[in-house]
């Protein structure tokens, strides 16, 4: 399973809210909701959230085996 739990991490560090990701870089709701809820995203929002956030891939999702929640 991926789990999206760097990225709030990440966002914290770098003092970017979902307020800033919706009012400054136009994301939508339903893409915040998404990650949040841990679903799936294109490798699109992938690349736009890295860019945003100036970070890596591995700052923003995490490969959890077996389903596993731990991050």
């Amino acid at each position: 399973m991926i789990s999206y739990r760097p990225l709030w991490e990440t966002m914290r560090k770098k003092n970017v809210t979902t307020y800033t990701l919706i009012k400054d870089y136009h994301f939508s709701k339903g893409t915040l909701d998404a990650l949040k809820h841990e679903r799936n995203i294109s490798t699109a929002t992938l690349d736009d959230i890295c860019r945003i956030l100036d970070c890596r891939v591995e700052e923003v999702l995490v490969y959890l085996p077996d389903g596993s929640r731990k991050a």
